[in-house]
C-alpha cells in the first residue's frame, strides 16, 4: 500500500498519484490522508479520488506523524498483510523512487529511500548530519538519512508503530528510534534527491519542529551517557 500523508496539496499530488497508477499500482493501494488542509485542497483532493484513489480526511491540522498513523491504523483494518511505503507527494519522491523501495519490501525490513547529501540544501544537509551523528551515538546503529519520508514498514509491525508517540515531524524519528533499540532491522537503498524551488514545499515549521525532533534523540544520548559513565 501506497501511503500519502498531505498538507495544502498542490499539482504534485495528482502528478504522483497518476504517475503510479501509470506503473502498474492499483487505485485502491494509494491511500492519502488530509491533515486538515481545508477547503483548498478539495480540488487536489477530488483530483486524486476521481482516479480511484483512497482520501482519509482530518478535520483539522494535526501533524505529519498523525496522518501516517491514521494511514497505518487504516493499513491494519482494512489492507491485511500488506507492507505500507510512506511518500511525500509534494515533488521530492518520484514514482522510480518509490518502486525501488518497493522492490526491497517482504522482507520484514524496515526500508528507508536514503538521499544523496551533493544536491541537498545548505540547511538541509547541516541538519541531517547533525541528526545522523546524534543518532549512531544514542542507538550504535548507522541510518544514513534520518530525515527521509519515503520509507517502507512491513506489515507486521503495523499495529505497533501506528501506537509510537509522536503527532509531528517527531513522529518519524521516534519510529526510527524505536527500531533501533528494539533491534529491528532497517535496510537502506539511494534514491534521487530532488527539491524543487529550495524545497519551498516543505511544511517543516523550523525552529519549533527541530526541538520536538531533537528532544527523543538528546534523552537517549544523555541515556547513553550516564550508563556507560555509570559501568
Amino acid at each position: 500500500m501506497i501511503l500519502l500523508p498531505v498538507y495544502r496539496p498542490g499539482r504534485h499530488l495528482n502528478e504522483l498519484a497518476t504517475a503510479l497508477l501509470a506503473d502498474g499500482v492499483h487505485a485502491d493501494r494509494i491511500v492519502v490522508v488530509d491533515d486538515g488542509s481545508g477547503p483548498d485542497a478539495q480540488t487536489s483532493l477530488a483530483a486524486v479520488r476521481g482516479l480511484g484513489c483512497r482520501v482519509l480526511q482530518h478535520p483539522s491540522n494535526r501533524g505529519k506523524g498523525a496522518a501516517l498513523k491514521t494511514g497505518l491504523r487504516f493499513a491494519v483494518a482494512s489492507r491485511p498483510g500488506l507492507d505500507v511505503i510512506s511518500a511525500d507527494a509534494d515533488g521530492q519522491h518520484s514514482v522510480e523512487d518509490i518502486r525501488r523501495v518497493a522492490e526491497l519490501t517482504g522482507n520484514g525490513r524496515i526500508i528507508l529511500g536514503v538521499r544523496r547529501f551533493a544536491p541537498m540544501p545548505p540547511r538541509s544537509r547541516f541538519g541531517n548530519t547533525v541528526t545522523r551523528t546524534l543518532f549512531r551515538a544514542a542507538t550504535g546503529r548507522r541510518v544514513s538519512d534520518t530525515q527521509t519520508g519515503l520509507r517502507a514498514y512491513p506489515s507486521h509491525l503495523l499495529e505497533h508503530l501506528a501506537d509510537i508517540d509522536g503527532d509531528r515531524f517527531e513522529y518519524e524519528m521516534n519510529v526510527l528510534l524505536d527500531a533501533a533499540t528494539a533491534g529491528q532491522p532497517i535496510e537502506e537503498v539511494t534514491i534521487s534527491t530532488t527539491y524543487l524551488d529550495g524545497n519551498a514545499a516543505t511544511n517543516f515549521g523550523g525552529f519549533a519542529d527541530s526541538v520536538k525532533v531533537y528532544r527523543p534523540l538528546m534523552r537517549l544520548v544523555l541515556a547513553s551517557a550516564l550508563v556507560r559513565r555509570g559501568s
